[in-house]
């Protein structure tokens, strides 16, 4: 027996009604699980070019293909839709325990269309399947809600929205796990469009196995071999998660300071960022926090006296970063407060980071005033005035309505020139590491169907890891100079790197696991499918969703490859001092040789009829030719 369900659940709010769509085994072949199944479904099932917040819109949850196996870090789900903040392809990853329980419910995917006229939450509580009227709790934060509904629903699990994606902000995302978020692309604003405030899961089926000793087996020894890396980089996740990065990545250039207009040497040096170290964020640690048959274990759960708050999540290393040396704020216990705002609100930390940014810049050069901010004083490092700011933006007050929808719409309502502040890829503001530190990444940001992640593919993320050493996945190989600018080996590597970010969050997979341990995974979908899966089989698999997704964007009238990065992004103009002076990135040029080993044409980012009929995605030549 294989390790999905072989059926996905279809909802119409609007009808009122479930459908259940079987599918063949050689979809699942060809796209996995997580968002491979959903962009095959997706653009199969939705017209293009509908209004992102339609009635025609379809929002999808898909936990991966190993996902509810014990498999080590495949407790992922993906949230999937046409983003309503970029109008690219959008996905958004989530942990914790949500995605395993879609599996448990029997399906591999719950796709939702139509909208609902007044507040709703869908139940499927063993089989039992009913939508609900939630208007009792429209209005209340996601944790709060996800606390009620447990208590209503015994054993179940949630996935919400809060206060800000009922309002629609569009960088909004999906809550589960009390602050475990789907955050990028906007998604919650698709969730509340359709007046959706809950998923409310309980499952009573069984993920079957082809071989389950077999996967017991590669699972023992992976889990074993995480707990005896006592040192190194995955003694270290463990103890202190993704905020090992904190002082690391600030020191060092990755992290971007002031609005990616700043420096570490001179804006935010060492002594002010180990006030937001991972030894003084772990002072206020009470215990672990890991997702679904996670060895790792890399979360935490805190407790703040200072802001009476007894229960709360780590911040990750992004929130850190966002709501701290973006704008240029060492005030710690404000980063709490602002990773628990959004946590229940569902802001996403980047977006809303950013976007404080985005207006401090703006107060700053005087093109808004107190008049404008209702007496707020938007400067550097005033984190009393920057909470104030993001409780506005959750609520919609003021300049917060203004600022709810991210910079790049905000820069479109100020004017003035404000735009040269909005540090965003088609909208979406930038992940927290610098582009200018890691090449690749502008790339990345500039190029991908969902735009401005920083966990989009990028070939340097290669240099550290068992990657480094081309012993992450067996026969997984990058070539030897893929370091190397504008070379053929650079643009192979980055081909790879494409294809293994794809495949993996199509297996549900974290991103991390190419930081730790030498990884089964060939041996794990066999044992979990029953499949004898070639390394060159899955590779394929990889790039044939990376070009599905790249026809969704394109269909919907994008086209990525005229897009240009903020000057700040690329060092255009180079930087004067600091980590980044005198560095430019050339993310065009790499951008074309990697469309050309891809088979995409160079010139405009489409998919050839040649490859697309290699990647059996010849249902999609009509719509691009």
């Amino acid at each position: 027996m294989p390790s999905y369900m072989g059926k996905v659940l279809w909802v119409d709010l609007s009808k009122g009604t479930f459908k259940e769509e079987f599918l063949t085994d050689e979809i699942y072949r060809q796209y996995l699980g997580g968002y491979g199944l959903a962009a095959k479904l997706i653009y199969d099932n939705m017209l293009p070019r509908v209004n992102s917040l339609g009635y025609d819109a379809l929002l999808g949850f898909f936990p991966g293909l190993l996902t509810g196996t014990v498999a080590p870090l495949s407790g992922r789900y993906m949230v999937a839709g046409k983003s309503p903040l970029t109008g690219t392809w959008g996905d958004a990853n989530s942990g914790g325990y949500f995605g395993p329980e879609i599996k448990k419910c029997g399906y591999d995917g719950i796709l939702i269309k139509g909208k609902a006229d007044s507040p709703k939450i869908i139940t499927i509580i063993d089989d039992e399947k009913q939508i609900v009227d939630a208007s009792d709790l429209w209005g209340t934060d996601a944790v709060e809600t996800e606390i009620k509904l447990k208590a209503k629903y015994a054993k179940s699990q949630v996935a919400c929205i809060g206060q800000a994606s009922e309002k629609l902000s569009l960088i909004s995302g999906i809550v589960n796990d009390k602050g475990r978020i789907a955050a990028r692309s906007g998604l919650g604003a698709l969730m509340g469009s359709k007046q959706l405030k809950a998923l409310v899961l309980k499952g009573n089926k069984k993920v079957a196995l082809n071989d389950k000793d077999a996967l017991l087996k590669h699972t023992k020894d992976y889990n074993e071999r995480i707990s005896t890396a006592k040192g190194g980089i995955t003694g270290m996740f463990q103890k202190f998660g993704t905020t090992l990065g904190n002082v690391f990545s600030g020191s060092s250039g990755d992290m971007p300071i002031k609005n990616w207009g700043g420096n570490s040497n001179e804006d935010f040096p060492t002594e002010r960022l180990n006030k937001i170290s991972f030894g003084e964020i772990d002072k206020f640690k009470q215990k672990d926090f890991g997702c679904f048959s996670c060895p790792v274990r890399c979360g935490a759960i805190m407790k703040v006296p200072e802001l009476d708050m007894e229960e709360t999540h780590r911040p990750e290393y992004e929130t850190c970063a966002a709501f701290g040396p973006l704008l240029d704020n060492d005030d710690l216990i404000s980063i709490f407060e602002l990773n628990e705002l959004c946590n229940r609100a569902g802001l996403d930390t980047i977006s809303a980071g950013g976007t404080v940014a985005f207006a401090i810049e703006c107060f700053e050069n005087g093109l808004i005033n107190k008049d404008d901010t209702d007496g707020l004083v938007l400067k550097w490092g005033n984190s009393e005035d920057i909470v104030k700011l993001v409780k506005m933006m959750v609520n919609r007050e003021g300049i917060g309505d203004t600022l709810a929808d991210g910079c790049k719409i905000a820069s479109e309502s100020i004017g003035k020139g404000s735009e040269k502040y909005a540090i965003t890829s088609l909208g979406q503001e930038l992940g927290m590491h610098d582009s200018k530190f890691a090449k690749s990444l502008a790339f990345a940001y500039a190029y991908d169907p969902t735009p401005g992640k920083h966990t989009n593919a990028y070939v340097d993320s290669a240099n550290m890891g068992p990657l480094a050493k081309n012993d992450l996945i067996e026969g997984f190989t990058l070539p030897k100079d893929f370091r190397k600018d504008n070379t053929e080996d650079r643009a192979e590597g980055q081909k790879l790197m494409t294809s293994l970010a794809q495949f993996s969050n199509s297996l549900g997979l974290c991103m991390f696991i190419t930081m730790f341990q030498k990884y089964p995974m060939l041996e794990l979908i066999k044992a979990a499918t029953g499949w004898d899966m070639s390394i060159t089989e899955l590779i394929k698999i990889g790039l044939r969703i990376q070009t599905l997704r790249q026809a969704f964007t394109i269909r919907e009238g994008v086209i990525l490859a005229d897009h240009e990065l903020p000057g700040r992004a690329s060092g255009n103009p180079p930087f004067e001092s600091g980590p980044h002076k005198d560095k430019t990135v050339d993310y065009k040029a790499e951008y074309k040789t990697f469309c050309k080993k891809i088979g995409w044409n160079p010139i405009n980012g489409y998919p050839l009829e040649q490859t697309l009929k290699d990647l059996d995605l010849d249902f999609v030549i009509k719509d691009l030719y």
